[in-house]
């Protein structure tokens, strides 16, 4: 917490976003700095070892090209790895809309700050899963 209050006394800018995907909650801090990202006090790399998973966690830099403007510290928990990349890039789009009116257009133009609201759906009583039934028997 003293990094927050600094950043704060000191006048940098200080961006935070919340990501949301399936059961995933992503909190995440933007500081100026030289481009580094932790996740979880990991870097982004070491938490995410899937290609894929770190193309959607720095898309939202990329897009702005704002790679090495600033340092990004996110807390994520919930759900598995692909719903907490998810979960970052929406938190960290949300936390870079702050910065101006022409990143939020062109963050919102790339369909960054919208929620993915799919989720697993809940079993139902009766069936064997969320939506599959016994096999019928006439007899």
């Amino acid at each position: 917490m003293a990094e927050t209050t600094q950043a704060r006394k000191s006048g940098q800018a200080l961006y935070y976003g919340t990501g949301r995907r399936k059961t995933s909650v992503a909190r995440v801090r933007v500081v100026p700095g030289d481009g580094n990202i932790t996740v979880n006090g990991k870097g982004y790399t070491d938490f995410f070892p899937r290609s894929t998973h770190q193309i959607s966690v720095l898309a939202p830099m990329k897009l702005l090209g704002a790679e090495g403007r600033y340092d990004v510290h996110v807390k994520v928990e919930g759900g598995g790895p692909t719903g907490q990349a998810q979960a970052v890039q929406h938190g960290l789009s949300r936390a870079l809309s702050e910065e101006s009116h022409e990143a939020r257009k062109e963050l919102k133009d790339a369909g960054m700050l919208t929620r993915d609201e799919r989720a697993v759906e809940r079993k139902k009583y009766g069936l064997k899963k969320a939506r599959k039934r016994p096999q019928f028997s006439k007899r």
